[in-house]
């Protein structure tokens, strides 16, 4: 197993009034993202920071803005490789599964925002592409959702979000239990869809 860290959107624009993650809080979050930079680098885990441009003039991360700028934690501390993405796929349009190949990669672990947008279209690619993934539950997080399909609060999202990837797409854990697993060795599994919906039936 060879690991990278994906540290996915950290911008200021999810620390401002405009478009506030929300669950779980990102005084929460935040501390575990820089625990798990900081544990990667001490074992030599590459880390590829993420970051999300759209065009001058959106109302958020509009390339350049301030909103758009890694966040200070992010950026203060290094990292491998940068990719920038204008989709929610950190695949997408960019080079990150060229670099992730030539280093013989075969697992990524997932930190940062939105576990239900754009760390959802990447554990989807990459669970598709036969990366086994990792998603650090109090390392991620969302906002809530209301639109003519009706309307979710942000715990709600990304407690079903993380239901469905443990399912099927990847393991899902806690900061703590990603960081015992990193000194014992081994990796989490993720489960699977029959299982799971046993379970849910009382029937497991």
């Amino acid at each position: 197993m060879k690991r990278a860290l994906l540290v996915i959107d950290v911008q200021n624009e999810y620390f401002s009034d405009t478009f506030p993650v929300e669950h779980p809080p990102t005084s929460v979050s935040l501390p575990n993202i820089g625990r798990v930079m900081d544990a990667a680098r001490a074992a030599d885990i590459p880390i590829v920071v993420v970051q999300h441009s759209a065009p001058e003039g959106s109302p958020i991360f509009a390339k350049g803005s301030r909103g758009w700028e890694l966040h200070p934690e992010i950026a203060r501390r290094g990292h491998d490789h940068l990719v920038e993405k204008t989709k929610p796929s950190s695949f997408t349009g960019t080079d990150l599964r060229e670099w992730l190949a030539a280093r013989g990669i075969d697992t990524l672990t997932l930190v940062g925002y939105m576990t239900h947008n754009c760390d959802a279209a990447t554990t989807f690619e990459a669970s598709h592409a036969g990366f086994a993934v990792e998603i650090l539950s109090d390392a991620s997080g969302s906002l809530p959702y209301a639109n003519r399909a009706g309307s979710a609060t942000a715990e709600e999202i990304h407690r079903v979000f993380s239901v469905v990837f443990q399912s099927n797409f990847a393991a899902v854990m806690t900061t703590a239990e990603w960081l015992d697993g990193l000194r014992q060795g081994g990796a989490a599994e993720r489960d699977n869809v029959f299982m799971s919906n046993r379970r849910a039936r009382g029937m497991a």
